[in-house]
This record gives structure tokens, C-alpha cells and sequence, in this order.
């Protein structure tokens, strides 16, 4: 086999990513249900955005369906695809093997312009909610009663939003410093991983069919490797698990602060709809923001495969064409315990791929309950006992915690 460093191209992805996934979703179906109740008085705007919110949820109900061929696919993997490859070594058919690679890329392949196309979908519904922010925005401008003067509670509560804005832009810079530290010490990782798996033939094996850092890492401490490896990767790993406590740290507390500024917003848009005006569409905004996380979320779904199908055929060209698998029969070995190591990290990956599936069937559903409810109709207490409840949601939201490569031992 030749060199397994050549083979190696490791990703930041974790299977874990449904950790990041569901405070994202619910996020989304949150702030449109705020958004909603803010246009409980205006009933073209509140169509608008009814529609808007139906296209959600037909968004995810699509993009429940797209995880679901992710599962499929990874069981493919497990089912049909790896113990084919050890056939193929046990019995010497590397063109058994060859075969089952190619169509496995084809099933690659489908998933990627399956995936693409979900995130030109995001993109395209995006705009149109932008389309619809900018439509309420323009509605309030034309109703604006221009002699209103702002009452003294509305003025201290934007004074406070202002004050609100200026820790989160302190935040922010933070939590920029603090990626970018991240992102040297990944780079620090996965040079120190290449290195150790490039001296050893079954982490090579691995690495050219598991793109996880997370899941070498974990291959790193069960495996006899050269002395200090382990112990060296364990503190980059260390040093980097701190660093994304604190960038985690730091995300919470900007997420308290956004909540914060949302109940703000919430009390101008009471004030706002008490004297006739339409609310400004800050929460709808937000939306949007969240709709880009998502789709951020599927752009590396689709890196990941991208980056499988190529290791797929390097695999094929380093292993598999024109060699004799019968004289290397350490090779062997090493190649059947990774396949059946990579078995179970793609069945994890599934797993992940199920629940990140599950999240959005139940956004797609139960969380967009509040369509079923004119707004209009609401009394003053219900109306408020309603975004009480949306508000606790928002503040019990836990954010994504922890990086890629935060697997333990």
C-alpha cells in the first residue's frame, strides 16, 4: 500500500452536530412565533408571515427527509460496502472491491447534489423572509404616525438596548479572539494526527475512510503508537476542549443578552401596537440569522461527503489497483481491524444523522402549532401569557457546547 499519509484528510466535522442542531431549530420556530404575535393587529403582514412560516416548516420536513438518505447511506457503508472491502482483502478480488467503491461513490454523489440542493433551497427562502422583513418595514413606515412622540419608557428601553448592544459587540470581539485561537490549535492538531498516522499503516487505514479528527483521536489512545503520541495529542486535545469551554462560555452569555434585548423589543412593539404603529420586524431578523446557521450546518454535511467520495477513490488507486493484497498479509490484518473500527464510527454517524432527522420532523410539526391560532383573537392576558411562555423557551435554550474534536477516552 502506498504511503497512508497521502490518504489522509481529516475533518472538523463531528457526528455530534445535533448538539448545535436543535437550539438552532427551535431558535428559528421561537422567533417566528414572537414575530407572529407581534402582527396580531395587522392581518395583511400577519398572512405574510404566516406564509413565511409554512415554508419553514416544508423546509425542514425536506430537510428531515435529506438526513433520513444520510442514514441510509452510512448503513450502506456499514452493510454493503465495508464488508465487501474485506472480502475483497481476505480473498485477494481487488476488483471486487473496486466495484463496490464506484458505486458507493454514486451514492455519494446523489447525496451531495441532494444536500446542495437543500442549501440553495435555505438560501432562496432566506431572501424571502428578508423580502417579507423589508415589506413590514416599509408598511410601518408608510402607517407611522409621524407626531408621535416617544414616551419616556420607550426611550430608557432603547437607551437599554443600546447598552445591551455594546457588551454584545464586546462579546463578539471575544469570542473572534477566541476562534481564531481555536483555529490555530485545530491546525496544531491535525498536524501533530497527519503525523502520527502517517507512521502507522492501520491509523492510515482509518483516516483514508474516517474523516473525523474526533474519531482518530480516540483511534490514537486505544493504539500502540510511537511513544509520547498519545500523551501529546491528549494535551493539544486538552488545550483545545479549553478552549471551546470558552467559547461555549461565551456564546451562552451573548445568547442571555440577545434574549434580553428581545424581551426589550417585545415591550417597544407592545407600546408600538398599542398606539397603531406596526412593530419593527427585529425578531424576524433574527430569524434569518438562524436560517443561515442551518444552512451553514448542511454546507459541511456536504464538505463531508465531498471529502469521503474523494477518499473513497484514493483508497481505490492506493489499495486496490494493481496490487498484490496476497503478499502483504500484515497489511491485511491491519486493513480487516480498521474496516470493522470505521463500522462502528459510521454507525455512530447514522445515529447522529437520525436524531438531527427527528429534530426537524418535530420542528416541522409541533413547534409551528401557534399557525393554528388567529392572533387577532387573542384577549390582552392571553396575548401576554402566550409570549411568557415563548420568552422561558428562548431563556431555557442551552447553545451548542464543546468542539469537533472533544471525544474522550
Amino acid at each position: 500500500m502506498a504511503n497512508s499519509k497521502e490518504l489522509v484528510q481529516l475533518s472538523e466535522w463531528s457526528p455530534a452536530f445535533t448538539e448545535e442542531l436543535l437550539p438552532v431549530s427551535k431558535q428559528v420556530s421561537l422567533l417566528f412565533h414572537i414575530s407572529y404575535l407581534c402582527l396580531a393587529k395587522f392581518p395583511n403582514l400577519e398572512r405574510l408571515l404566516r406564509k413565511r412560516a409554512v415554508e419553514t416548516q416544508m423546509l425542514f420536513g425536506s430537510s428531515e427527509a435529506l438526513l433520513l438518505k444520510c442514514v441510509g447511506t452510512s448503513q450502506n457503508l456499514v452493510s454493503s460496502l465495508f464488508p465487501m472491502m474485506i472480502l475483497a482483502v481476505e480473498k485477494n478480488k481487488p476488483t471486487l472491491a473496486i466495484k463496490f467503491l464506484e458505486k458507493a461513490r454514486t451514492w455519494i454523489h446523489d447525496i451531495i447534489k441532494d444536500v446542495e440542493k437543500m442549501v440553495t433551497s435555505y438560501t432562496e427562502h432566506n431572501e424571502n423572509v428578508a423580502t417579507t422583513t423589508s415589506d413590514i418595514i416599509t408598511e410601518k413606515s408608510n402607517t407611522e404616525q409621524k407626531s408621535a412622540q416617544l414616551s419616556q419608557e420607550h426611550q430608557e428601553m432603547e437607551k437599554t438596548i443600546k447598552e445591551l448592544d455594546k457588551k454584545l459587540a464586546e462579546l463578539g470581539e471575544n469570542l473572534e479572539k477566541t476562534q481564531m485561537l481555536i483555529n490555530a490549535k485545530n491546525q496544531e492538531l491535525q498536524s501533530h494526527i497527519k503525523d502520527v498516522t502517517s507512521k502507522s499503516s492501520g491509523l492510515g487505514i482509518l483516516a483514508a475512510i474516517v474523516p473525523f479528527i474526533g474519531a482518530i483521536i480516540k483511534s490514537i489512545y486505544d493504539a500502540a503508537t510511537a511513544p509520547g503520541a498519545a500523551e501529546k495529542t491528549k494535551a493539544l486535545q486538552s488545550q483545545l476542549d479549553q478552549l471551546n469551554s470558552e467559547k461555549s462560555r461565551l456564546e451562552q452569555q451573548q445568547w442571555s443578552i440577545q434574549v434580553q434585548k428581545m424581551d426589550f423589543h417585545m415591550k417597544i412593539a407592545k407600546l408600538e401596537i398599542d398606539m397603531g404603529s406596526i412593530p419593527n420586524p427585529h425578531h424576524l431578523k433574527e430569524v434569518q440569522c438562524y436560517l443561515t446557521k442551518i444552512q451553514q450546518i448542511l454546507i459541511q454535511l456536504k464538505n463531508l461527503w465531498g471529502n469521503v467520495q474523494s477518499l473513497l477513490e484514493t483508497m481505490k488507486q492506493k489499495t486496490f489497483v494493481g496490487q498484490d493484497l496476497v503478499e502483504e498479509p500484515d497489511f491485511k490484518e491491519e486493513f480487516v481491524n480498521s474496516i470493522q473500527c470505521a463500522s462502528k464510527i459510521w454507525s455512530d454517524f447514522g445515529g447522529s444523522c437520525t436524531k438531527g432527522a427527528q429534530i426537524f420532523k418535530i420542528q416541522s410539526k409541533d413547534a409551528y402549532a401557534f399557525l393554528e391560532i388567529d392572533p387577532s383573537s387573542l384577549s390582552d392576558i392571553v396575548w401576554q401569557k402566550e409570549y411568557d411562555s415563548v420568552m422561558a423557551q428562548l431563556q431555557e435554550i442551552k447553545v451548542f457546547e464543546g468542539g469537533p474534536a472533544a471525544i474522550k477516552e
